[in-house]
């Protein structure tokens, strides 16, 4: 019986059973793997290092899409870095959008995506507010931002590790250009890591974004097939109205919504942005540091 060991880390690591491939490959840009795990469903796997899974994948999705659409209350324009599964998209589309740009830079993982993994985007492919870009994130941002079009309510950052192609998305320069795409009352997410193990991610993330936004900070969800605990997603927006929004706001919003989820509910939505301890001290200076001026 075949396993596929995972390679994000290299003291530590994750193992799952193949039960049957449906599709491994070497695209322009990464090696895929799509297989299918009797616990988990079909895995989705990028250069080695899970990306989704059937069996616990709504709850990343539902945590960076609706927190970030319901906080802001009249979302109308998105923009999607990366999410070539398609999950994100699917949980975007659920609200009354005027439109929405999906830039994924392997037209590959699209397809096949869409072919062995079709629950993730369940036909968002095919909606009609979809604009889907095959580009590299990084540079789409840089040139959108000086486009004069029209800004983006929502910005979600669904990338892969900052390894290879997803590095570039974790950079001061990916970070300021997005900032000039987003509207002024907009409001900016992103995948983020897991910080038991991945605390130095979180740490330039909030060196980065923290001096573009007057509001900065994380949220947070347990996703099992993310190693390590607690998956951390980064927030950023200058609008202080979609930073803390009453819990009877969220209620009534995400009833208005109508939609089914499994995971997000307003209630969770404020309490994701409450912490552990560790990941709050992983983010303080201590004072060692101060006094060493670092």
């Amino acid at each position: 019986m075949k396993h596929f060991k995972e390679t994000l880390y290299d003291a530590v690591c994750q193992e799952y059973r193949i039960d049957k491939m449906y599709f491994e490959s070497k695209t322009s840009h990464q090696h895929l793997m799509i297989f299918h795990n009797a616990q988990l469903g079909r895995v989705m796997t990028l250069d080695g290092i899970v990306q989704t899974t059937e069996a616990d994948e709504f709850i990343y999705h539902e945590m960076l899409a609706h927190v970030p659409m319901l906080a802001h209350g009249n979302a109308k324009r998105i923009l999607i870095i990366g999410g070539g599964d398609g999950g994100m998209l699917r949980e975007v589309v659920k609200h009354p959008i005027d439109h929405v740009t999906q830039v994924e830079i392997d037209q590959s993982v699209v397809d096949m995506a869409i072919e062995f993994l079709p629950k993730h985007s369940n036909g968002a492919y095919q909606d009609p507010r979809l604009n889907l870009v095959i580009d590299d994130g990084f540079n789409f941002v840089k040139n959108f931002a000086n486009s004069g079009e029209a800004k983006f309510d929502v910005i979600i950052s669904d990338s892969t590790d900052p390894i290879g192609p997803g590095e570039v998305l974790f950079t001061d320069d990916f970070y300021q250009y997005a900032k000039q795409c987003l509207a002024d009352d907009g409001v900016m997410v992103t995948q983020n890591g897991v910080p038991f193990f991945q605390a130095d991610e979180l740490q330039n993330t909030q060196q980065r974004m923290s001096s573009l936004y007057s509001d900065m900070r994380f949220y947070c969800a347990p996703v099992p097939s993310y190693y390590g605990g607690f998956m951390t997603f980064a927030w950023g927006t200058d609008n202080t109205g979609a930073s803390a929004p009453e819990l009877s706001v969220l209620q009534q919003r995400f009833s208005a919504l109508g939609i089914k989820t499994r995971y997000y509910n307003p209630a969770i939505h404020g309490a994701s942005f409450a912490l552990p301890q560790y990941v709050i001290d992983s983010l303080t200076p201590s004072t060692d540091n101060i006094e060493n001026g670092q």
